[in-house]
């Protein structure tokens, strides 16, 4: 047992993740692969392994060194873990870090300001005011 270990564990004591259950859930996801291959939270990982976490738009790749069945503080990680990650993917979150919010569709995330502006004033209750109801009965 010595040199295994649950995977969620592993992510958690390797502060991947704030909590374990996070990384459970994560998993459950699919989102944490080993050779290309979905693991569930139960999986047994050990030295050498080479995790894959896929936090789009990247696929960060995670070598085990060594095991710990604590959680580390994180100055003593890069002892226990090495970032194997290839360089194109950090490429390709510098890339999409550039891009930032040019690529946001109108009318998706959070509104503009002259957006929550327009919905507040629509919401409010003297706009009824404007609207009469009471023309289209009279005809």
């Amino acid at each position: 047992m010595g040199n295994e270990i649950r995977i969620d564990k592993w992510l958690w004591t390797m502060r991947l993740f704030k909590t374990r259950s996070l990384a459970a859930d994560y998993c459950k996801k699919g989102r944490v692969m080993m050779h290309g291959i979905s693991m569930k939270p139960s999986h047994m990982v050990k030295e050498g392994d080479i995790i894959q976490l896929r936090r789009p738009p990247v696929m960060f790749s995670f070598r085990i060194i060594a095991i710990s069945p604590n959680r580390l503080s994180a100055k003593f990680v890069s002892n226990f873990m090495e970032n194997v990650t290839p360089l194109d993917q950090f490429e390709l979150l510098e890339v999409s870090h550039i891009s930032g919010f040019v690529d946001r569709d109108r009318g998706l995330g959070r509104p503009t300001k002259k957006e929550r502006r327009d919905l507040d004033f629509f919401t409010d209750q003297n706009y009824a005011d404007f609207l009469s109801f009471d023309d289209e009965d009279e005809e």
